[in-house]
């Protein structure tokens, strides 16, 4: 799990967890992370989390928020940044790659090494000859019982009918075939969002980076991200929550389909994937 350490002068004061979505951060008592000090406002900035990944928002500050020495009004945090609010620092420390890997299950991907599939390949092969022979080694039972039931009839010791019915040989074991090689799944096209109305009606933004932000801030905002098994919309600011195909989306992150029409704080725009 992200964190936050909390620090003046060199010496750390505490550490804060990333465990909400929404995390505030400003001089009154209500904000998640409160820091009373006449350099930080009220309402100083925001921490987004979504999954795996945070972001940085400043909120109109008065005296602005910086991080690694940089003034910013949007930044997509990474492990080690250095938030500062006056004398006081945040540190961001992101969740550790194997701990992410473990929890980002939809992630997961089996990657199949040359010297791998050969290996299968041959033990594949081995459990393949290994049924073979115990298929033959049953038949060649069978074929002796039936020898050994014609001899006795011969000699007057068997029924009739000894020899025309010989043991049913018992079905081999059938190997499992080794799994064929999956194929790689082909590279997840571009997605993009047109403006249709609004301001800037008739524009278009390619979504390439994890996360982007949209939306106008104290009023509605929410944020997509683009992820391996496709492209997400969840909302992060406003009374109400934005729309697709004219139906309110849930807190959860919702996933969206090549032409699906969003509206978001007044403005309407249709999300759409680039072959």
């Amino acid at each position: 799990m992200a964190k936050l350490i909390l620090s003046m002068d060199g010496l750390v004061l505490k550490e804060i967890p990333l465990t909400k979505e929404r995390t505030t951060i400003g001089r009154k008592p209500h904000n998640d992370i409160q820091i009373d000090n006449l350099a930080v406002s009220g309402e100083h900035a925001v921490i987004v989390t979504i999954l795996n990944d945070s972001f940085l928002e400043d909120l109109g500050s008065t005296n602005g928020t910086v991080v690694n020495g940089n003034p910013i009004k949007k930044h997509f945090l990474q492990n080690n940044d250095i938030i500062e609010l006056g004398k006081y620092k945040l540190k961001f420390v992101g969740e550790s790659a194997p701990a992410a890997a473990e929890k980002a299950d939809f992630e997961k991907t089996m990657v199949l090494r040359p010297s791998a599939m050969k290996a299968a390949a041959e033990q594949a092969k081995a459990m393949a000859a290994a049924a073979g022979g115990a298929q033959a080694a049953v038949a060649q039972r069978a074929a002796a019982v039936q020898h050994a039931a014609s001899t006795a009839a011969a000699a007057g010791i068997a029924d009739k009918d000894a020899t025309k019915t010989a043991p049913t040989p018992l079905a081999a074991p059938v190997s499992n075939p080794a799994p064929a090689p999956v194929p790689p799944k082909p590279a997840q096209p571009l997605g993009a969002i047109q403006l249709l109305s609004g301001a800037n009606a008739g524009k278009e933004l390619e979504l390439t980076k994890p996360l982007t932000t949209l939306g106008k801030p104290g009023v509605q905002v929410a944020v997509l991200t683009r992820r391996p098994q496709g492209y997400f919309i969840t909302h992060v600011e406003g009374a109400d929550r934005p729309q697709v195909n004219g139906q309110r989306i849930g807190p959860a992150p919702h996933a969206l389909k090549d032409h699906d029409m969003i509206e978001l704080a007044g403005v309407k725009m249709e999300f759409f994937l680039k072959g």
